[in-house]
């Protein structure tokens, strides 16, 4: 019988095809450098292919390396799918979920969610990722994740998605800024260049574009930001205006400026929603989650 490939090997692979370089890899896999370039030559020998050029500078990953990362992959989402399904049996909500979670989001609604999660479901092990939507639906669909809390709508596929809420927007300037109409906070009546917008990349950018109806695209500012800190300083300095989510009102993000919000009519919001792999087995525990997600945020907003 051939010897087979161990799911470390696979893993770091997988890290290594992903990343480009040996000791970046290495550090995402906790692993030294030397140990790391080991595991990989060992699946080389295994498999009896070259996966990596080393003759560069930086990591080649061979056309047929490429090949065997994509089906690594996928095996590596069967054994999650196989360890799902042996915790099937276990208490809801106990040992180890990855939820990943987008940075417009986290902040807000982590710091008061966690400790009512922890205090419910004392044996559960949560790994968080924070990052970009198009990243943790990679990691989803990759099995890096299991789980994710993202603003929708966002094109996904092969995914389950469990709407949660509402979160509106709010019209925030620098409370003092010329650049506003006290009696008429339209759009239209904005200045050009003056709306203020995290970059691309940010699904928050086209949430509060379409959310808001900012279809004149002169009022948008060319500056733009890379977290909703930097956006936030910004309009205190009364640069222009931004559109924030209700989660953010009240927040540590807004303390010590001179921003004041208002809000907009009922449908200028983008909607929370937890998504995981629709061959999941554990439906039934992600609709818990999400249930004490939506019941723990509706919570919140009344105290």
């Amino acid at each position: 019988m051939n010897h087979l490939p161990t799911t470390k090997q696979l893993r770091y692979f997988v890290a290594l095809e992903q990343i480009g370089h040996f000791g970046k890899a290495a550090d995402t896999c906790c692993v030294s450098q030397p140990a790391f370039s080991v595991a990989i030559r060992e699946l080389e020998n295994t498999l009896n292919i070259q996966l990596v050029d080393r003759t560069n500078k930086n990591v080649t990953v061979t056309s047929l390396g490429r090949d065997i990362a994509r089906q690594a992959r996928q095996v590596l989402r069967d054994l999650e799918e196989l360890v799902d399904i042996a915790q099937g049996n276990q208490l809801p909500l106990s040992g180890q979920l990855k939820l990943g979670v987008i940075p417009t989001i986290a902040p807000f609604l982590l710091p008061r969610l966690l400790p009512a999660l922890r205090k419910s479901y004392p044996e559960l092990k949560l790994y968080l990722k924070e990052d970009l939507t198009d990243r943790v639906y990679a990691g989803l669909m990759d099995g890096d994740l299991d789980v994710i809390l993202i603003a929708l709508p966002y094109e996904l596929r092969n995914v389950t998605e469990m709407n949660l809420f509402r979160d509106h927007f709010y019209l925030a300037h620098q409370a003092k800024s010329t650049l506003v109409d006290a009696r008429d906070h339209q759009v239209s009546e904005l200045p050009e260049d003056s709306i203020l917008l995290l970059e691309d990349g940010h699904c928050m950018r086209d949430h509060a574009l379409s959310a808001c109806s900012i279809k004149n695209a002169d009022k948008v500012s060319h500056i733009t930001a890379t977290s909703l800190l930097t956006l936030v300083q910004m309009v205190d300095a009364d640069l222009g205006v931004t559109y924030l989510p209700e989660m953010a009102i009240g927040s540590t993000l807004l303390r010590n400026t001179r921003i004041k919000t208002t809000a907009l009519d009922s449908e200028s919001y983008r909607e929370i929603g937890l998504v995981w792999r629709k061959a999941s087995t554990r439906n039934e525990e992600f609709e818990l989650l999400g249930r004490f997600i939506k019941e723990n945020y509706q919570a919140s907003k009344t105290v």
